[in-house]
């Protein structure tokens, strides 16, 4: 039993890759066929660049995406904030 789970382990991780590969693949198809505005694809891309500045930068991935997760709350907060603030005024 102790001998599988190294490969159930890869077989998860390339199972979610492949997953990510193809929303990408397929957003980018809906987005050349105009079903989809170009802000929306921006907005679902800022955490990947957000992870990919900070993996960089940083000494460790596993901090880098602990500190995505964070600033992505935040960002999350903030608009929540600034949505409920938008409709006291309308």
């Amino acid at each position: 039993m102790e001998t599988i789970v190294p490969y159930a382990i890869w077989a998860a991780l390339i199972l979610a890759g492949l997953g990510v590969l193809s929303m990408g693949v397929f957003s980018l198809r809906n987005l050349a066929y105009g079903k989809v505005e170009p802000l929306s694809i921006a907005i679902l891309i800022i955490p990947g660049v957000i992870l990919g500045i900070l993996g960089v930068v940083m000494d460790t991935w596993a901090q880098a995406a602990m500190t995505t997760l964070l600033v992505m709350f935040g960002l999350t907060l903030l608009g929540l904030l600034a949505s409920g603030i938008r409709s006291l005024f309308t």
